[in-house]
């Protein structure tokens, strides 16, 4: 019996476990848990001293836009696929949008399987998605962004927090159906 499935079976499911009582026969996707929170400065060297320097959490990568006018460095809370990204981000022009250091807690991520299935399905209900559509983010994978604020053709929206949908790997899908298994 594998490590995960072992700990599954004893109540220690990671967070990403989605509950029994939601229906995927009404809903085309599921949600499989937190990918990311990106957090934003004008100067990203001080979040860096802090979470890298006295938190001891670790860099994983940069990741640098001019057309999306970020800069961030990206690290890692936890390994393997229950990691979740912590995105320090600064402008590259702070005059320029989109103004990511405000608010300081720009967005946070959660990974969707399928990302397609659930873009189509949120847009049929009303829901208000920020330009750009689908399109590969800063880690590599696909993502969409739903807008923080409603609009008259499309209503529905994060109530003002910027959610970045992100199409789940093979290895956390995996994961998470193998934590989901009944024992």
């Amino acid at each position: 019996m594998s490590l995960l499935r072992h700990l599954s079976c004893r109540g220690l499911k990671p967070a990403v476990v989605q509950s029994r009582r939601s229906s995927t026969a009404v809903r085309p996707f599921r949600v499989l848990g937190l990918q990311q929170v990106a957090i934003g400065a004008l100067n990203k060297a001080p979040l860096a001293e802090f979470w890298e320097g006295l938190l001891g959490v670790r860099r994983v990568g940069h990741y640098r836009s001019e057309k999306e006018n970020v800069d961030e460095d990206i690290l890692a809370l936890g390994v393997g696929p229950w990691a979740v990204e912590l995105d320090l981000m600064q402008p590259v022009d702070p005059e320029r949008a989109p103004r990511v250091h405000v608010p300081p807690l720009n967005h946070i991520g959660i990974w969707v399987d399928p990302l397609e299935a659930a873009v189509e399905h949120l847009t049929r209900l009303g829901v208000r998605f920020a330009p750009g559509g689908i399109r590969k983010g800063a880690s590599g994978h696909n993502v969409a962004f739903i807008h923080p604020k409603g609009n008259d053709s499309h209503p529905l929206s994060s109530q003002g927090v910027l959610l970045e949908l992100v199409q789940a790997p093979p290895n956390l899908i995996e994961a998470f159906e193998l934590a989901s298994e009944p024992c």
